[in-house]
């Protein structure tokens, strides 16, 4: 594995504690990059065109992130990154192998529950003191999702594999103010502390499951994801690519596209439980996410629309490593998207791109961020083309 880091620390008072070991992973969700077509055999004459095209563009985006972006939950970051679904991300596609890349950029920044936190894992802050902090976090990564869609029904339906990797840079800057109560004097003291580091880096690998069912302008679908810790991570600098555990998340979605008038709308909801984290003996809680998107095709190959997602976390951390308590999260985003369908013969290429605001955090970062994505899949058979429309008939 092949990943650099820097780090450049420096404080007015007081010097870094010793930690344990470090070790590497990267942040993984979101991969997300799920292509498939579900129902019947005559499924691909019918939503050849249209649903491909959604299907691509979206499919790309959940779960890879896979970038695996991340983050409360330990120090605010978590396995899932939301709104790695979007669009038609119910929809059928075209069986055989696609390849989605994904750029995404992300600018937040952190209150003070956040930054306490990440310096108590790095042992710049003790438990018993008050920090006063803002940590802000620009982070680059690159995704890569290769995913074969099956064209022998499964239950029923279509199922389609895939796997994301990832790569990238993160930038973590921390001002502190920290204030220590009394103890052999009368007096409290204060001391001011700035640290930065930069990672840049393999991040977490993330396989992916998935089924999709049709019946007419509905479509129904099932996902099953994890994270491989084999990324970038240290539980002693602020930055990492990975999170330094595993995790699984699954859940359903549902998409409504009517091809006549180009309407579509999509949702997924997931859960995702997490392992405990074997280098700080922190487990993060039970995480529930929506992501959604609704949008209209203007012609058979551009696409606009809204997107939004709500992150929250169930449950509260725990684990012999925990040392600030519950500390659950929540995150809420909502922006605008723009698709692109670019016919290649044999293939089809998608762009799409989803740009998002966040608000109403709590105990993670809030910012914005922005999703770019290349899909190129294959293409609707030219004898698909031709041949007449066929009823589709509704999966049991």
């Amino acid at each position: 594995m092949m990943r650099t880091s820097e780090s450049k620390d420096t404080s007015a008072q007081g010097s870094p504690h010793g930690w344990r070991a470090q070790v590497s992973v990267e942040r993984a969700t979101a991969a997300r990059a799920f292509g498939g077509e579900m129902g019947t055999k005559g499924s691909g004459v019918r939503h050849g065109f249209w649903s491909r095209r959604l299907a691509g563009g979206t499919v790309a985006t959940a779960l890879a992130l896979a970038p695996q972006l991340a983050s409360a939950d330990e120090v605010g970051e978590s396995f899932w990154t939301p709104g790695s679904f979007g669009s038609l991300a119910a929809t059928a596609s075209q069986p055989g192998f696609s390849l989605a890349s994904t750029y995404y950029h992300t600018s937040a920044s952190a209150g003070s529950e956040v930054a306490r936190a990440r310096l108590i894992r790095i042992g710049r802050a003790a438990v018993d003191e008050n920090v006063s902090a803002i940590s802000i976090s620009p982070e680059d990564l690159a995704t890569v999702t290769p995913s074969y869609a099956f064209a022998t029904p499964v239950l029923g339906g279509q199922a389609a594999i895939a796997l994301t990797a990832t790569y990238g840079r993160k930038r973590t800057t921390s001002d502190a103010v920290i204030t220590t109560a009394p103890r052999d004097t009368p007096f409290a003291t204060t001391r001011f502390d700035t640290i930065s580091d930069v990672v840049t880096g393999f991040g977490d690998l993330s396989p992916q499951l998935s089924l999709r069912w049709n019946a007419g302008v509905h479509n129904v679908m099932t996902y099953l994801t994890g994270n491989i810790p084999v990324g970038a991570y240290s539980p002693v600098r602020l930055s990492n690519i990975g999170i330094g555990h595993s995790a699984f998340d699954g859940g359903a979605g549902y998409t409504y596209f009517n091809e006549k008038t180009g309407y579509e709308f999509s949702a997924v909801a997931g859960l995702t439980y997490n392992f405990i984290n074997p280098y700080t003996q922190y487990q993060s809680g039970v995480d529930v996410h929506l992501d959604w998107g609704a949008s209209r095709f203007l012609t058979k190959q551009l696409q606009i629309g809204l997107v939004g997602y709500l992150y929250n976390q169930a449950s509260c951390d725990g684990g012999s490593g925990d040392r600030v308590g519950c500390f659950q999260s929540r995150v809420a985003g909502a922006g605008g998207q723009l698709g692109y369908t670019i016919p290649m013969g044999e293939l089809e290429g998608n762009v799409n791109v989803r740009a998002y605001k966040e608000f109403a955090a709590a105990n993670r970062p809030e910012g914005w961020n922005l999703w770019l994505t290349y899909t190129l899949s294959p293409a609707e058979a030219t004898t698909a083309r031709s041949a007449p429309p066929t009823r589709r008939v509704s999966a049991k």
